[in-house]
């Protein structure tokens, strides 16, 4: 069922609003209702927003956990910041996957009210000023002429939720269409999946192997490849495993008729995720 994204600047209401939602729909629908945040995941928020590494893993934890409650039963809030639209256009390809509707939910406040409600916080509870001040100077506000936007609702400070309104935006309408990038796609044979696992595990090995005598900034060639994998720098197993695995999803999603260009394809892969 739908997803509702809460938008906004630290501690400008995105909780007390969630929440709102959370009890009109538990009421209205008897349906269950998720609300995935910071909190639900435990998250330090300074300590997350000091690092842009660990912020960037925060955020794949949270569309993670959307992506696993979404379904054609529930109704999933998802509280957080949102305030990149990157990843506000993430999700919304997420919900058309899920073929499910979605809306956003926009708590307009200003940054001088939003820095005085950080400060009346508890101390556990507050973000540093520098992480405030940061997160509001990068924060892109979202507008309702991006798909991924709308339906847009702002809410100031001391409106009333318009609740008859988001539930039309929800039940009303049709989910948006999948389109060939979010729908899955039958694979086209057996073999292909035998090259595809072959090749990206021989891809993987010549890269081992010849870190051993190479240096960053060495273009190593690969089996099967015309291309070559540019490093910048080492690269251990567990990451190019990794980073297998996330190619073979795409690959099974997207199959190629054409099998002599996995080689390539996942060199390229490699090429820009390590970069």
């Amino acid at each position: 069922m739908p997803l509702i994204v809460m938008c906004g600047y630290p501690c400008s209401g995105k909780t007390r609003r969630a929440d709102e939602l959370k009890a009109h729909f538990e009421e209205t629908t008897g349906r269950q209702v998720h609300t995935v945040g910071d909190g639900a995941l435990g998250l330090d928020r300074n300590s997350v927003y000091a690092d842009s590494q660990k912020e960037k893993d925060a955020r794949a934890s949270l569309k993670a956990a959307v992506e696993r409650k979404v379904n054609k039963d529930n109704i999933v809030i998802l509280d957080s910041l949102n305030y990149i639209k990157g990843y506000r256009y993430e999700l919304f390809c997420l919900t058309k996957h899920a073929q499910t509707p979605h809306c956003l939910v926009y708590c307009l406040t200003s940054g001088e009210d939003s820095s005085a409600w950080n400060r009346d916080r508890e101390a556990a509870e507050q973000y540093s000023q520098d992480i405030f001040d940061a997160l509001v100077q990068r924060f892109e506000a979202p507008d309702s002429r991006n798909r991924w936007d709308s339906p847009l609702f702002t809410v100031l400070t001391d409106d009333t939720l318009p609740l008859e309104a988001i539930s039309d935006a929800l039940f009303k309408r049709k989910a948006p269409p999948p389109n060939q990038s979010t729908q899955s796609q039958p694979l086209s044979s057996t073999n292909f999946l035998y090259e595809l696992d072959k090749m990206t595990q021989d891809v993987l090995m010549a890269i081992f192997n010849a870190q051993k005598t190479s240096v960053p900034g060495d273009r190593i060639s690969v089996p099967g490849a015309t291309e070559k994998v540019e490093l910048t720098r080492s690269v251990n197993m567990a990451e190019l495993r990794k980073l297998r695995r996330q190619f073979i999803s795409y690959s099974k999603m997207h199959p190629t008729e054409n099998t002599g260009q996995i080689a390539n394809m996942f060199v390229q892969y490699l090429n820009k995720s390590l970069h």
